[in-house]
């Protein structure tokens, strides 16, 4: 009997557990975005009434391994183009506003833009770097 368990488990739980992160990523990454993020922008003055939007997304490529994978995406409402992204250091759990943002131009194409922005902030890092390729 817990032989017959221990099979289901691993034919089953594990392969569904699996291309749950794949779909939707890591819950814990995405626990700690939701958690960090809104406190740290609160912090910095912003509030609902400032901001457009924002919400977790997940990444299609590698990043910046000192982060967890996962990012917070926030447009203003100031700047509807932009889209800023934040992320979480593995190593304290600090918030870091990325040097990349997205801008979207009157043409509809989206470019990656990493000079200052109205909402730029002094420090920042670059998610693409320490990667592994």
């Amino acid at each position: 009997m817990t032989i017959s368990i221990l099979i289901t488990v691993i034919v089953i739980a594990i392969p569904t557990g699996f291309i749950y992160v794949l779909s939707n990523g890591n819950p814990y990454a995405k626990y700690i975005a939701n958690k960090y993020v809104p406190e740290y922008l609160e912090e910095k003055g912003y509030t609902d009434e400032i901001i457009e939007k924002s919400h977790y997304v997940e990444p299609k490529y590698l990043i910046n391994k000192d982060f967890y994978h996962g990012h917070y995406m926030v447009i203003f409402k100031d700047e509807p183009n932009t889209t800023y992204y934040y992320g979480i250091t593995k190593n304290g759990k600090q918030v870091q506003q990325f040097c990349e943002k997205d801008v979207l131009s009157a043409e509809g194409v989206t470019d990656l833009f990493k000079g200052e922005t109205k909402h730029s902030e002094k420090e920042c890092k670059y998610s693409f770097d320490n990667r592994d390729l």
